[in-house]
């Protein structure tokens, strides 16, 4: 890869994080919390992404962005009010400059009217500024025609207005670079003010093994002749201040003191007085009564100096392939600590013994690397959550619905190749809500609900997993509706009897939808089922929750990584196999007596006044199992995804709890029903992790799974009939 490809991919990825930056401010702003730091940070995001641009060509980007920031300076100074049609033009106007971004990165060209209607509106808004501040100045010229006065003319030297004289001297930081400044865009903005006479220093420069691209290492020192004040010369490096020596001296020679035939010896004792300090012609007389100079002795208290500055995180960038390739040496390690125990269980006591110290070292450092370095693969879900305000707002236009996004725990971190599968789902959940949850504005004030609906995204930890939940206080699931949609499709029975928990799980069917018409928002079929399987993939659990009239709640439960996780082991027959921890409530050896035979099934376990179905493993996998017939074997209880369902898996044994290394299968040989991955154990052998969602749907196939728990429900009921 060549030195400028890598330079403009180090600027897309500054982008996104200040993309995000800006997307958050402006969201702040939105929801009446946005201080004067937080226009500053928009205005800062939205300048360092124009700078970059500049730099690589991006000429729409930056003819755009150089708008943009023009109408947040006019904010952050006061000349332009934060009204709610500015801060919806400026949302807007943050989705076109992130759909710019991402055609440069695509490297595709934008057409050349792309987001003309948004520039169109920020120009407007300057426009409207600017008829203010004109009929203001004319108000007060006004103000000054019935007032008699007699003018006085007062003729100041010319040269106090003359050009000014600056040496510049600016030396930035090596780490500039890295903060997304460019030194040659302020050096182009210090051009624009006038003559400008530079010459680089080169005493920084490094040999070219030793060279870094990323690195400043070039300073600058010259002369600049401009008519503007020292102010405006040194307000183009404000940006860049803490990340440069700086030094701006104005040397231009003092203007020739005019003959006035004062002598000498009066003339050297007085003191000018900078046309600054002089009051206003009409405030003349009271130059007369202005008070004397204090004296030092009355001068305020100098203030206390200020507690120093907490040094600021140091980060580098590091590529992502070599941070999976840590990983993936980091499972190795875990890998060959399990081996070594093994080793160490099978020697004698007298020899083990002087070895399990060290072992259980070993053990604790292994698992202290492991966790620190599957937090560096860690990232906030923010980076996808982020995403989500813009398609709440689009929607929004698109339906006439007023919709307000709510987010929570935006710095949960989850492992960075979850995060990237989680955007697709997320985006599915909430066009549905949107498109078929939150009512209409009138249909919302007739329900006695507030006419703005309410859409809550939120994310937490929760017993090893990570917990996110989408929910909205619109009109629920309409069960009757999606019963019939059902029947009509053929995708229930018609005289199948369900309960509402499953009939408003139909709606993760393939094929399913039960809007009217078809609409570039939803109505082809095609959504929840694809969210279901993508969750699934990644080795996730999705369920909902729906209340008539009140909203529904969907519920992502995913795991912390796809890299390591607990796991247990398992066998049946001659076979080992790893059961996830997170899918298991609890595990036991039931009695022969508390299981029931059921024709069709695996039986049933009566565990504490309940009936669960039981999947005989060894039978669904087709392996010899070695348990007696007269013993009912170890019974591991799990949860079926997205539904109010638990089952039984029976094995041989239960081997123990272990910490397993993740190792994909399907490049070698395909997705196998019922296998989500292998892992290598202790004692050197490949290990099967089980998928027990697909399991379970494996057994429902085999044997009418359905049928038998109706059937074991109306045998409770009838039981309970009888007691």
């Amino acid at each position: 890869m060549s030195s400028i490809e890598q330079l403009k991919l180090t600027f897309f990825d500054e982008c996104s994080d200040l993309l995000q930056q800006m997307e958050t401010g402006l969201t702040d702003i939105r929801e009446g919390g946005g201080s004067e730091d937080t226009v500053n940070a928009v205005f800062r995001a939205v300048h360092s992404v124009k700078g970059g641009a500049g730099i690589f060509g991006f000429e729409a980007l930056v003819g755009f962005a150089h708008v943009f920031e023009t109408v947040l300076d006019a904010i952050r100074s006061d000349r332009l009010a934060i009204t709610p049609d500015v801060v919806d033009t400026l949302l807007a106007s943050g989705d076109v400059l992130a759909d710019l971004v991402g055609m440069a990165r695509a490297g595709e060209t934008p057409p050349a009217d792309f987001g003309a209607d948004c520039r169109a509106a920020l120009q407007r808004l300057m426009g409207e500024d600017d008829t203010v501040v004109a009929a203001d100045d004319g108000a007060a010229a006004a103000d000054f025609d019935d007032i008699d006065f007699t003018p006085v003319a007062v003729n100041l030297d010319d040269g106090l207005a003359g050009p000014q004289t600056y040496e510049i001297t600016f030396r930035p930081h090596p780490d500039m670079l890295r903060k997304g400044s460019e030194p040659l865009d302020i050096l182009r903005e210090l051009r624009k003010l006038g003559g400008l006479e530079l010459s680089a220093e080169t005493d920084r420069v490094p040999g070219l093994p030793e060279l870094v691209y990323d690195q400043a290492c070039l300073g600058w020192t010259g002369k600049l002749e401009t008519a503007v004040p020292e102010a405006e010369v040194v307000g183009v490096f404000d940006f860049v201040a803490d990340d440069c020596e700086l030094a701006v001296v104005n040397t231009t020679p003092p203007p020739p003191v005019p003959d006035l035939g004062i002598p000498p010896d009066i003339a050297a004792e007085a003191t000018p007085v900078p046309p600054a300090a002089l009051p206003p012609v009409s405030d003349a007389p009271a130059l007369a009564a202005a008070p004397e100079p204090k004296s030092e002795s009355a001068k305020p208290d100098a203030p206390k100096a200020a507690a120093p500055a907490k040094p600021a995180a140091t980060t580098t960038r590091v590529e992502l392939e070599k941070i999976d390739r840590v990983v993936n040496m980091v499972g190795e390690l875990v890998i060959a600590q399990a081996m070594l125990g093994q080793i160490v269980q099978d020697l004698p006591e007298s020899v083990s013994a002087r070895l399990v110290q060290t072992l259980d070292e070993v053990v604790h450092h292994t698992r202290e690397l492991k966790d620190s370095v599957m937090s560096m693969r860690a990232q906030p879900v923010g980076a996808v959550f982020q995403r989500m305000p813009r398609l709440v707002r689009e929607l929004s236009a698109k339906t006439g619905k007023k919709v307000r996004l709510e987010m929570a725990g935006e710095t949960t971190e989850v492992d960075r190749s979850i995060v990237e599968q989680l955007s697709d789902p997320l985006t599915h959940i909430i066009r549905n809500s949107v498109d078929h949850g939150i009512e209409t504005p009138a249909e919302r004030l007739a329900a006695g609900k507030p006419e703005e609906g309410a859409i809550r995204l939120s994310a937490g930890h929760r017993g090893g997993r990570i917990v996110i939940e989408i929910a909205d206080d619109g009109a629920g699931i309409n069960s009757e509706r999606v019963l019939r949609k059902a029947r009509e499709k053929g995708l229930v029975g018609a005289d199948a009897s369900l309960t509402e928990d499953e009939i408003n799980n139909l709606i993760f069917m393939p094929g399913f939808s039960t809007a009217e018409t078809i609409s570039d928002i939803s109505g082809r079929g095609v959504g929840m089922d694809v969210v279901r399987r993508n969750i699934q993939d990644i080795g996730g659990r999705i369920s909902l929750k729906s209340e008539r009239g009140r909203g529904m709640t969907i519920q992502l439960a995913l795991p912390l990584t796809l890299a390591v996780m607990d796991g247990m082991v398992i066998r049946v027959g001659r076979e080992t196999y790893v059961v996830p921890m997170s899918a298991m409530v609890e595990c036991l050896r039931p009695p022969r007596s508390d299981i029931h035979d059921l024709v069709g099934t695996g039986g049933m376990l009566r565990l504490r006044g309940e009936l669960l179905p039981i999947v005989d493993l060894g039978s669904l996998l087709d392996v010899r199992s070695a348990a007696a017939e007269d013993d009912g074997g170890g019974v591991v209880i799990i949860t079926e995804a997205g539904e109010d369902i638990r089952f039984g898996l029976k094995v041989d044994e239960l081997c123990g709890h272990q910490q397993v290394v993740i190792k994909s299968i399907e490049e070698s040989y395909g997705s196998i029903p019922g296998i989500s991955a292998a892992t290598i154990l202790g004692n050197g052998r490949v290990a099967f992790i089980l998928d027990t969602e697909k399991l379970y749907e494996l057994a429902a196939l085999q044997s009418p799974m359905q049928s038998s728990i109706a059937a074991a429900r109306a045998e409770a009921a009838v039981a309970a009939t009888r007691n």
